[in-house]
Order: structure tokens, then C-alpha cells, then sequence
């Protein structure tokens, strides 16, 4: 597809484009059908790219562009989340403590911390039901599941690729493991921060209320020393983060083609090792753990259809956007460039955060990646501000709506299972406009 670029017409990001709008449409206008046959549409769209470009540039050339999307990028993607995701979910803790506002506070720290450990998914779902009991005696909590949203479920994830998807999609094309803690650490640490100080004085407002707490001896689950189940799977999450390690450092030089794919030693070993990671951790976890997490693949099953359409459909965009001025999204590459030619870093940040916001935010990161320049050495070195800003903007941004990260909607979930009556979806926007969007500005200044 390379050298056929800048002939590229744009119909050919249709089925990409028409992939995303169903991710975050359909849910909201049919429900029923979204949940039912979400795999049959995100199938749909794939076939919607790959049987034309079969038909125009012959079926070797489109199996080999399949193969190269599946192997060598949507594959590592989807075994790393499943890895994080299982091991995860075999980690109960049980027990419950008071929801003060400093021990909520603390809570939503350590599940920042958290976040780029055992990535976002991991650490929200470990957390979310603790969470959810301490504070179970208090009549509002809603506000404290929308920062735990804005914190762990995606600012906390920003410092290594186990934290967000979109970081270990820049590590599979080249990014180095440790580089996006060194970039993003500052960043990072002014917006959770504010963001903790932010919280504490909402929620305290709260808590000093009268009406605030339920009569005595009305608490649903009294408070308990805390204790956690599954406990092998520590030992297991050091594991994954090892593996990842490992790929990155471990630079055997050994690799073998298929249809024109290489496949590097090292990520085949990573790939394999965390399978294994997955079922140790489905064979030692005792079963009243995962039933204590509520465990099920639904989630897991939905992230993997899904992706498959997205890495899919994504070729003949990247494609386009490497073609830079020449190519079809000539506009796109205009408007995050400055006059002088060179990346405009606040640009970056905002069109890949608004972006994010509504239409995930690791195909986001990916098109904005390959805008930029595509050669991860390139980003790393001289336009390491401009990987810096689309980085930022894809985890940060992905807090501004529910649909901007998968485990927004499933921390939502969480809460109205709960009973916990959650914000809208734009009263939720109202939230993240409010509080996150005032500080993107101001780290726009100080860091973009």
C-alpha cells in the first residue's frame, strides 16, 4: 500500500471512521442492538475495507496486509490487556473501611499509583467495589466514581505501556519502555494532584454535610479489616510487568517472516509467556475471588472484536497520513503543523485529546503517531515534545466522556449496579468540562 499513498482516495478511511462513530453512537441510540451484535457490525466494517481493497489490489496483497495488522500489532495488544485484564479480576479485596474524605482521597491515590503498574482497566477494577463499600452509609457518591474515572481509570495510567492501550501501542511500534515516565511524569503529577486537592475539598464539602450520612447502624456493610484473595496473582502481575520489560530490552536479533510480517523473537516469547501468565492465573485463583469481583469476559470479549475491526481498518489511514502533505488528509497534517514546519505540540495535544474523548483513545493515539512522523526513534529524540503532547492527550483526554476509555463505562456500570445514581452522559461531560478541561489549558502553557 506504500507506494500507492498519495493516490489513496479518503473513502478508504470510511470503514475506519464508520468504526469509531458506531463505538460511540450505537450504545447511546440502540442499546439493545449495539450489545447484541457489536461484533457482527465491528465485522462488518472490516469486511466493508478488506473486500475492496482485495478487488483493487489483488487477494495476496490483502492477506498480507491482514496478517501484518493481526500478528504483528492487534495480537501483543490484545494479550497484554487479556493478561492484565485476568489477573486483575483474581485479586479480591475484602473487608471495608469508612468513606472519609481522607481515606477516599487516599483510595483514589493509590489507585493512581496503580494505574501504570497493572494498567487502568486493572487497577479500577480492583478498586472500584472497596471504593463502592466504604463510602455505601453516604448519600452522595457520585462525584467520588467521576474522579475515580478522571484519576484511575485514565490520568494514573499514564506513565508506562501496562498503564493505557495507546502507550503500548507506541511501545509495540518502538517507543521505549521507560521514555513515557520520563516525558510525562511532570505533566502527570500537576494533574493528579490538582485533581486529589480538587476532590478532597468537593468530597469534604460533602461529608461535613448532616444530611450526608445515613442514620446509625444503617451502614450496609459495617466496617471490616481489610484482607485480600487470590493473592497469587502479585506475584503474577510482576511477571507481565517483567515480560514487557523483557521484550523491550532483550534485543536478540532474531526473527522470521510471514507474508512479509517479521516476527521478532522476543515479542513471540513475551506473547507466549503471558498465555501462560493467563492460565496460571485462571488455575491458582480461587473461584469465591473472581466471584467476588463479579468476574466475566464480557468486557474482554467486547475490547476484542472490537480491536480487531480498528487495527484493521486503520491501515489505509495511517497509510494516508504518512503520505503527509501530499496525501489525501493534507488538512489534518496542516493544521498540527506551525509555519515554520515543524509540529505544533499544542495542536497535537488538544486534537488528539478531543479526539480521544469521544473515539477511544489508542486508535487515536496510533493516527496521530503516524501524523507526526510514524519513526518511534524520530518521536523519541528530536520530536520528543510532540510524542510528549500526543501521549498527554490521548490518556489524559480520555477521561472527558465515558466513552473515551473502556473502563470508563465499566467503572459506570459498576456504580449503577450499585445503586449509585451516575451523572448522564453529559452531565458527566459537565463534570469533566468543569474541572478537567481548565486544567488542560493550563498545562498547555506550562507544558505543550
Amino acid at each position: 500500500m506504500a507506494a500507492q499513498t498519495v493516490t489513496l482516495s479518503v473513502v478508504w478511511a470510511v470503514p475506519f471512521a464508520g468504526m469509531l462513530l458506531s463505538i460511540a453512537v450505537l450504545p447511546l441510540l440502540a442499546p439493545a442492538l449495539w450489545h447484541h451484535h457489536f461484533g457482527k457490525i465491528a465485522a462488518g466494517w472490516g469486511l466493508a475495507f478488506l473486500l475492496p481493497f482485495a478487488a483493487a489490489q489483488g487477494a495476496q496483497a490483502a492477506l498480507a496486509v491482514m496478517v501484518h495488522a493481526l500478528l504483528a500489532e492487534y495480537l501483543p495488544f490484545i494479550i497484554l490487556l487479556t493478561a492484565l485484564f485476568t489477573v486483575a479480576g483474581g485479586i479480591c479485596v475484602r473487608g471495608n473501611l469508612r468513606g472519609t474524605p481522607a481515606l477516599n482521597t487516599g483510595l483514589l491515590a493509590l489507585g493512581t499509583a496503580l494505574a501504570s503498574v497493572m494498567g487502568t482497566t486493572g487497577a479500577a477494577m480492583l478498586l472500584i467495589r472497596p471504593l463502592i463499600r466504604a463510602n455505601d452509609d453516604r448519600k452522595h457518591v457520585a462525584h467520588v466514581v467521576v474522579f475515580f474515572i478522571f484519576l484511575v481509570a485514565n490520568a494514573g495510567g499514564s506513565l508506562t505501556p501496562l498503564g493505557d492501550p495507546p502507550l503500548f501501542l507506541g511501545f509495540l511500534m518502538g517507543v521505549d519502555f521507560f521514555w513515557t515516565a520520563r516525558h510525562l511524569l511532570a505533566p502527570m503529577l500537576f494533574l493528579c494532584a490538582a485533581l486529589l486537592a480538587v476532590f478532597y475539598l468537593i468530597d469534604r464539602h460533602y461529608y461535613l454535610n448532616r444530611e450526608e450520612r445515613r442514620p446509625a447502624g444503617a451502614d450496609p456493610t459495617p466496617d471490616s479489616r481489610l484482607s485480600f484473595e487470590g493473592k497469587s496473582n502479585f506475584a503474577l502481575l510482576a511477571a507481565v510487568v517483567a515480560l514487557v520489560l523483557m521484550s523491550g530490552i532483550w534485543k536478540p536479533g532474531v526473527a522470521f517472516e510471514v507474508l512479509g510480517t517479521p516476527l521478532e523473537w522476543q515479542n513471540l516469547m513475551r506473547d507466549g509467556a503471558l498465555v501462560a501468565v493467563i492460565l496460571l492465573s485462571l488455575a491458582l485463583t480461587p473461584a469465591t475471588a473472581r466471584a467476588g469481583n463479579e468476574f466475566t469476559w464480557g468486557p474482554m470479549q467486547e475490547v476484542a472484536k472490537l480491536f480487531a475491526a480498528i487495527f484493521l481498518t486503520i491501515v489505509p489511514v495511517i497509510a494516508m497520513l504518512r503520505a503527509g502533505e501530499q496525501g489525501a488528509f493534507a488538512a489534518v497534517v496542516r493544521a498540527v503543523t506551525g509555519p515554520d514546519g515543524r509540529p505544533d505540540d499544542a495542536m497535537y495535544f488538544w486534537m488528539t485529546g478531543l479526539l480521544s474523548s469521544f473515539l477511544d483513545n489508542a486508535p487515536t493515539y496510533l493516527v496521530f503517531f503516524n501524523t507526526a512522523s510514524g519513526d518511534a526513534r524520530e518521536l523519541m529524540g528530536p520530536l520528543a515534545s510532540t510524542l510528549a503532547a500526543i501521549s498527554a492527550g490521548a490518556v489524559f483526554m480520555g477521561a472527558n466522556s465515558y466513552i473515551g476509555n473502556a473502563p470508563n463505562m465499566m467503572v459506570k456500570a459498576i456504580a449503577e449496579e450499585r445503586g449509585i445514581r451516575m451523572p448522564s452522559f453529559f452531565g458527566y461531560m459537565a463534570w469533566s468540562c468543569g474541572i478537567l478541561v481548565p486544567l488542560f489549558v493550563a498545562m498547555t502553557f506550562l507544558f505543550f
